[in-house]
């Protein structure tokens, strides 16, 4: 398991396509340069002003190291401005364990649900034995996640504190979920998302 990031941006309207050409034009293997796993970029299908993406570490230590690397090196350094020009907030993120999470090829469409569970424990062990095979038959929840409980030791990037999570994420057609009420504090969060087309190798 990594630690992970799940990043949302509220961009400015009509930026989002701007920031999307310099981020795989210049972010991706400037973080990748300096060890950071950059994973599923996307496009809000709810929001045409919102840019979600994660990327992953092998752990804490690793991520305050690289991240120090990439914020106070050449390629941020150089489009910082460019890049800070398309957002109105870059602070809407959550930090997880978990294994990541890339669209497959071809995927289509990929919903992220957020859960805010009133017991995390409790609720991963329902989600295991329950969920997980009730979704199965249609919609395979995929990169499942929870909160990473760390103290967050790149305070310059700040994360959201003070809430436990679980979230997963599916492709194509997802099936509606079951209720949930008696579990959760509040109804699932579902980010409509569809991925950022990665050039062909």
């Amino acid at each position: 398991m990594s630690i992970v990031e799940l990043r949302q941006y509220t961009l400015h309207p009509g930026a989002r396509d701007t920031l999307i050409a310099l981020f795989e034009r210049e972010f991706v293997t400037g973080q990748q340069a300096v060890g950071i796993t950059v994973g599923g970029r996307f496009r809000d299908l709810d929001d045409p002003d919102r840019f979600v993406w994660l990327r992953s570490f092998p752990d804490m230590a690793s991520r305050a190291r690289a991240l120090h690397a990439f914020y106070y090196g050449p390629v941020w350094q150089e489009h910082r401005d460019a890049a800070n020009a398309t957002m109105v907030d870059s602070d809407d993120v959550l930090l997880l364990r978990g294994p990541g999470f890339t669209a497959p090829a071809d995927a289509g469409p990929v919903v992220a649900t957020i859960c805010h569970p009133l017991d995390p424990t409790a609720f991963a062990d329902h989600f295991e034995r329950h969920l997980r095979p009730e979704l199965a038959a249609r919609t395979p929840p995929l990169a499942v996640h929870r909160t990473e409980n760390a103290e967050n030791d790149f305070p310059a990037l700040p994360v959201r504190v003070g809430e436990d999570v679980l979230v997963w994420f599916a492709t194509g057609d997802t099936a509606p979920l079951p209720d949930l009420s008696t579990h959760l504090h509040s109804a699932p969060q579902q980010l409509h998302l569809s991925p950022v087309p990665q050039p062909s190798r």
